[in-house]
C-alpha cells in the first residue's frame, strides 16, 4: 500500500482526482492521509490557486482529460490561497481535516462523509455522500444518494444517470423541481426562495419532514419520503 500524508490546516482546500472509486472521510486532524492499494500511482501536493487554471473534456458528466496550466496575474501580488491537491490513479481513500471544503472527481464511484466545509463531487459511475454540511454541487453518472445540511446558494442543481435521493436537512423554504423517469414535477416548501433542481435518469426520492404544496397545472407530486423512514432503510 502506497501513503502520502501533508500538513494542511484545519480548514485547507482539497481537491481530491482520482481514476477509480474514491472515498473521502473528515476526522478531527490538521493534515491530509491519502492512501491506495493501486500500482497506478499517488501524489500529494501544496499548490497555489492563483497558478491552477483547469480545461476538462467531456463525454456526457464524464471528463476525459484534465490539464493544470499555470496562471499567473503579475499584477497580483498577494496569493490566492493554498490548495492540496491529491492525484490517485487508481482507487484509494483520502482523510481530511474535518472542517476542509472539499471537490471530488472521480472517473468511478464515491464515497463522502463527515465534512463539515462545503463539498463538490463529481463521479463518473455512483455517488454517496453522508453526513455533509454545506453541499455545492453533485453529478453523477450513474446512482446519487446524498444527504447534507444545507446547500450554497439560491439556485442549485443535482444530477444523476439513474436513480437519485436527495435529503436536504435545513430544506424549510425552496422550490424542488424534479425531472426523471416519471416525468417533471415541482413543489414550493415555504416561500420558495431556493431553487432546488433535481435531474435524474432513474426515479427521485426527496426526503423531508416539510409540508410540500404541488404547483399548476396538475398539482403533481413525485416520491417523497419522511426522514425516519429513509434513515430505517438505509440503516
Amino acid at each position: 500500500m502506497t501513503q502520502r500524508s501533508i500538513l494542511a490546516g484545519r480548514t485547507p482546500n482539497v481537491v481530491i482526482r482520482a481514476g477509480g472509486d474514491v472515498r473521502v472521510e473528515g476526522r478531527d486532524s490538521d493534515r491530509v492521509l491519502a492512501d491506495t492499494e493501486s500500482r497506478w500511482g499517488l501524489k500529494v501536493e501544496r499548490r497555489s490557486e492563483s497558478e491552477i487554471g483547469r480545461a476538462r473534456a467531456k463525454v456526457g458528466d464524464r471528463v476525459l482529460f484534465d490539464v493544470r496550466l499555470n496562471v499567473r496575474n503579475p499584477l497580483k501580488k498577494e496569493s490566492l490561497g493554498e490548495v492540496i491537491e491529491v492525484q490517485i490513479g487508481g482507487s484509494g481513500q483520502v482523510h481530511v481535516p474535518r472542517s476542509s471544503n472539499v471537490k471530488v472527481y472521480t472517473g468511478k464511484n464515491a464515497e463522502v462523509q463527515d465534512i463539515q466545509g462545503s463539498v463538490t463531487v463529481y463521479a463518473g459511475l455512483d455517488a454517496r455522500v453522508r453526513g455533509v454540511h454545506t453541499l455545492v454541487l453533485v453529478s453523477a453518472g450513474g446512482s446519487l444518494d446524498f444527504e447534507c445540511e444545507q446547500v450554497a446558494g439560491d439556485d442549485v442543481k443535482f444530477t444523476a444517470g439513474r436513480d437519485l435521493r436527495c435529503h436536504i436537512r435545513n430544506l424549510t423554504d425552496a422550490r424542488v423541481m424534479v425531472d426523471d423517469l416519471g416525468g417533471y414535477w415541482e413543489g414550493i416548501i415555504g416561500e420558495g426562495r431556493t431553487k432546488i433542481r433535481l435531474k435524474a435518469g432513474g426515479d427521485v426520492t426527496l426526503v423531508t419532514d416539510q409540508v410540500i404544496t404541488g404547483q399548476p397545472p396538475y398539482d403533481v407530486i413525485g416520491k417523497v419520503e419522511r426522514p425516519n423512514a429513509a434513515s430505517s432503510e438505509n440503516s
